[in-house]
C-alpha cells in the first residue's frame, strides 16, 4: 500500500485496479475475470475511443477480445474500427516509440528509423502497429540506422569516430534494437 493512501481512499480517482482481464460474457457484456465486474461492449468502444486503452499488451488483450466476439455482433465494426484507430494513435502519437527506448536503455531506439518504417506502412492495413514493427524487421532498416547514428560524431562526444569504433557501436544498436523489436513482435504469436 502507497504511503499517501488509506483504507478511506481505496476508491478514489487515484486508485487504480490493475491489470485487466476481460472475458466475453453475454453478447454485449465482457465480464472482468479479476474483479468479477461487468462491462459493456459500449464501455470498451468509449476507453478505445479515449486512448484510455493504450499499451501495447492491452490493445492485443483487446484485439483477441474482438476476436473472439461472436461476427453478428452488433458493435463489433465500430469496435474494430475504434481498434485500428487506437493502434494508429499508439504508433503515430510515440508511445511505441517510448515504448522502445523503454526497452533499449543502453542504446535507445531511433526514431528516423521507426518514422521510415511508418512512412512506408498504409494505416488501412488491420494492425498498423503490427505491420510497422515487420517493416523495421523484414527490410533491414535496423542496421542501416544503427550505424548511421554510430558514425554521428556526438555519439563520441564531438569527434569523429574510427571505423573500427563505429562498427563496434552499430553492432550493439543493432544487437539490442533487433532483440527488442522481436519482444514486441511475440505479442503476435500463438
Amino acid at each position: 500500500m502507497s504511503t499517501y493512501s488509506s483504507a478511506s481512499d481505496q476508491d478514489s480517482v487515484y486508485s487504480s485496479p490493475g491489470p485487466q482481464n476481460y472475458s466475453v460474457g453475454a453478447a454485449n457484456t465482457m465480464s472482468n475475470q479479476s474483479t468479477s465486474n461487468v462491462t459493456s461492449l459500449p464501455a470498451l468502444l468509449h476507453s478505445l475511443r479515449a486512448h484510455t486503452i493504450n499499451t501495447l499488451p492491452a490493445l492485443r488483450r483487446t484485439e483477441r477480445l474482438l476476436a473472439s466476439l461472436p461476427p453478428t455482433t452488433p458493435q463489433l465494426p465500430d469496435l474494430k474500427r475504434a481498434l485500428q484507430d487506437a493502434w494508429i494513435y499508439y504508433v503515430d502519437y510515440h508511445s511505441l516509440l517510448n515504448e522502445l527506448r523503454g526497452l533499449t536503455k543502453s542504446y535507445p531506439f531511433s526514431e528516423t528509423c521507426l518514422e521510415q518504417a511508418k512512412q512506408a506502412v498504409s494505416k488501412a492495413q488491420g494492425n498498423y502497429c503490427y505491420a510497422v514493427l515487420k517493416r523495421v524487421k523484414e527490410y533491414g532498416l535496423i542496421p542501416a540506422h544503427a550505424r548511421a547514428l554510430a558514425a554521428k560524431p556526438v555519439m563520441w562526444g564531438g569527434r569523429k569516430p574510427s571505423a573500427t569504433e563505429i562498427q563496434k557501436l552499430a553492432s550493439a544498436c543493432e544487437g539490442e534494437w533487433t532483440r527488442v523489436v522481436g519482444v514486441l513482435l511475440r505479442h503476435w504469436e500463438g
